[in-house]
């Protein structure tokens, strides 16, 4: 007797070594995601370090924060990195670094005090002591800590991330 063996895959086969693969590639995946929000969120912090060195630059120079807004503030005396006023900042703060910082999930539109909107806000007005303080919120992708918040000079203390022990969103600052 003489057997013919088949040396192929039976359909079963393929469709279980397809199965396997994908789920080990969303496993990978949905850990890929996870490394790229702790980048981004590494970003954010170091961004918001450079932004108060350059703060502090100005500040020693011209014994006063830039004021935030600018000439045209849809933010009621905010700068936003996701409008025009950003620009009017950037101006101020040029000769202390080249370009400001933007959130590396930019939204188009929308505060970084609200949960799910991606950007950087600057606050330098009122409050006891104009441009003598100032106050820059902004938001990671994951809860990381608690919100220091800022105190402003007429006491009014501002913690937009609220007072839990892990927040998102962070309000840091100089208070005068």
């Amino acid at each position: 007797m003489f057997f013919r063996y088949n040396k192929a895959f039976t359909l079963i086969e393929l469709l279980v070594v397809i199965a396997i693969i994908g789920l080990l590639s969303s496993v990978v995946l949905v850990a890929m995601n996870s490394s790229r929000a702790k980048a981004r969120d590494a970003r954010r912090q170091a961004d918001v370090r450079q932004f108060q060195t350059a703060l502090q630059l100005y500040y020693d120079t011209n014994n006063s924060y830039p004021a935030s807004g600018g000439a045209v503030s849809p933010n009621g005396g905010w700068s936003n990195s996701n409008d025009s006023s950003w620009a009017t900042l950037q101006t101020a703060l040029s000769t202390y670094v080249a370009r400001l910082p933007a959130d590396p999930k930019q939204s188009t539109s929308g505060w970084p005090g609200s949960d799910g909107s991606n950007s950087y806000a600057f606050f330098s007005l009122g409050y006891g002591c104009s441009q003598q303080w100032y106050m820059f919120v902004y938001q990671l992708e994951n809860a990381s800590g608690p919100d220091p918040g800022v105190r402003a000079c007429d006491g009014t203390f501002f913690q937009y991330g609220g007072g839990g022990a892990n927040t998102k969103i962070k309000t840091v600052g100089v208070g005068r």
